[in-house]
């Protein structure tokens, strides 16, 4: 009698937790873009298994890093993403087929671990994810318990949430990549006019709402034509990109960088006045006028005109005003340039 009611309570306890992994699988199944992927995911799992600690691990060399990347600089995804090298990775999964439970000699896989945790856990899951095929990263579950996560437990749910997990990420890949072309310029990756209009429309109602400074800087390339019919096609797109990362780069992760049309570009600067955009054009003209673009064995200098406005000028009612006021400023410093 006692073992029919042990085998009652293990049925039902496999039961609850078979019912939880369907919960969380059937959470995400639907869901279209990274960061509410990685949230749902990881808080489902935190929650209906009060697991400590729950967070992705993902190796640099595959399209769903070089596309979370681009669509989210500057490591947005804090502790819940951890980026590994991809040969260590490899060591510790091998060909990504079974998640890989341990609870000894876990500073094998000290690699995976959030940045900065110094903590080694009393026992680990690492259920490899994959992209076409491929091991790209992992789910990792962590616990200070050496019991929770033993070698030789059934893994065969887990297995199971990988695959799910695994083609969740192909999904959100296909709907990521579509929604990059709607508010991406294809050539320089930076926002496009359209996207950027609605963020400078955004951030003027902000400024005026909360009496904070606003500037625009409107920029273009001189004698970009020349470049074109000099060098080629090929060698003027190049300039382009060169000159739409050299804006990021130098620019504050606050800051807008879009590029209008052609070889126009638009920098829009939050919580900045005249004398500090003023500065910021400065710092890009002596730039680029002390550095060449090295491409194809050629040595291509490179230059801008600049025209800067501000929110707070007379005049400026609206964005619209305020990008006109800036274009006009450029189209000021082109001709004083042909003088």
């Amino acid at each position: 009698m006692n073992d029919v009611k042990g085998i009652l309570e293990v049925l039902c306890r496999n039961a609850d937790i078979a019912e939880k992994f369907f919960a969380i699988e059937t959470s995400i199944l639907s869901i279209h873009n990274f960061r509410d992927l990685f949230e749902k995911l990881l808080a489902e799992i935190h929650d209906r298994f009060s697991i400590p600690r729950v967070w992705i691990a993902m190796t640099e060399d595959n399209d769903v890093w070089r596309l979370l990347d681009r669509m989210t600089p500057g490591g947005a995804f804090g502790e819940q993403l951890r980026i590994v090298d991809a040969k260590a990775f490899g060591e510790i999964v091998g060909d990504g087929s079974a998640p890989i439970l341990a609870n000894e000699g876990l500073e094998r896989f000290s690699c995976l671990l959030p940045e900065g945790s110094g903590h080694i856990p009393g026992s680990l899951a690492v259920v490899p994810l994959t992209y076409e095929g491929r091991a790209i990263g992992s789910l990792n579950l962590a616990d200070e318990s050496p019991e929770r996560y033993a070698p030789g437990m059934e893994v065969s749910l887990l297995r199971q949430l990988a695959v799910k997990v695994s083609i969740c990420l192909s999904n959100v890949m296909a709907h990521e990549r579509l929604a990059m072309l709607a508010f991406r310029d294809p050539l320089t990756d930076l926002l496009n006019r359209r996207v950027m209009e609605q963020v400078l429309g955004r951030e003027f109602d902000r400024a005026k709402r909360y009496g904070t400074e606003l500037a625009v800087v409107f920029l273009d390339v001189d004698r970009f034509k020349e470049v074109n019919d000099r060098h080629g096609h090929d060698t003027g797109d190049e300039v382009l990109k060169w000159v739409g990362s050299r804006l990021v780069a130098m620019s504050r992760q606050s800051d807008v960088v879009a590029r209008f049309a052609g070889d126009e570009f638009v920098v829009v600067l939050p919580n900045t006045g005249a004398d500090r955009a003023y500065r910021f054009v400065d710092r890009l003209q002596t730039f680029f006028l002390s550095t060449h673009l090295a491409w194809e064995g050629k040595v291509i200098p490179v230059s801008l005109s600049c025209g800067v406005a501000t929110a707070a000028e007379a005049g400026v009612t609206d964005a619209v005003a305020l990008l006109k006021k800036a274009d006009e400023r450029l189209y000021h410093s082109k001709n004083s340039k042909k003088e």
